[in-house]
């Protein structure tokens, strides 16, 4: 009988230890399976915040772009209007569109990263450069008939280039950044 007792103590044991140990590989390879899918959940957002934030640039800086393009076309305006002290049609929504430009210059700042807030700081400031420089211009004496671009034809010139050099060197900046990832 103590031999019964002794094969039925150890089968117990060790349909015991097998249960454990059955128990602990599963436990281990449940921690395993926990561990990889937090780390994919983990991947994924880290993916899905950077999907957003190149988003958010891409608009911003899409956004600075086209209100360069409406304080460009306002400019036009202006260098093709005659000179002088009194109030032009378009010098109001001259300045409405520069304010524009630097409502989205402040989405661009915020949106960085720097190189990319220095290049829109240049394009802002030349905007700035060629409206103060056709105040002045529309001012002097003398060309109150005479459209600014055809009475300071070397000034315009020099505008044009400045802007498209401006936007070039923004458009250069910013390719990279949005383009990081291809």
């Amino acid at each position: 009988m103590q031999d019964t007792v002794a094969v039925a103590l150890i089968t117990s044991l060790s349909t015991l230890a097998a249960a454990a140990l059955t128990g602990l590989v599963g436990a281990l390879s449940t921690r395993r399976q926990l561990a990889h899918q937090l780390a994919v959940a983990r991947q994924e957002s880290v993916e899905r915040r950077a999907t957003r934030r190149d988003e958010l640039r891409r608009d911003a800086y899409v956004g600075f772009l086209s209100a360069c393009d409406q304080a460009y076309r306002q400019l036009d305006r202006r260098w093709l209007e005659a000179g002088g002290s009194e109030p032009v049609s378009g010098y109001d929504e001259a300045y409405a569109a520069m304010r524009a430009v630097d409502e989205a210059y402040n989405l661009v700042l915020l949106e960085g990263p720097a190189d990319v807030a220095e290049a829109s700081r240049a394009v802002l400031t030349s905007i700035g450069a060629e409206h103060a420089d056709q105040r002045r211009l529309g001012d002097e004496p003398g060309g109150a008939t005479t459209p600014l671009r055809e009475g300071h034809r070397e000034r315009w010139l020099v505008a044009i280039e400045a802007r498209t050099n401006h936007r070039i060197s923004f458009v250069d900046t910013v390719r990279p950044v949005l383009n990081r990832d291809e």
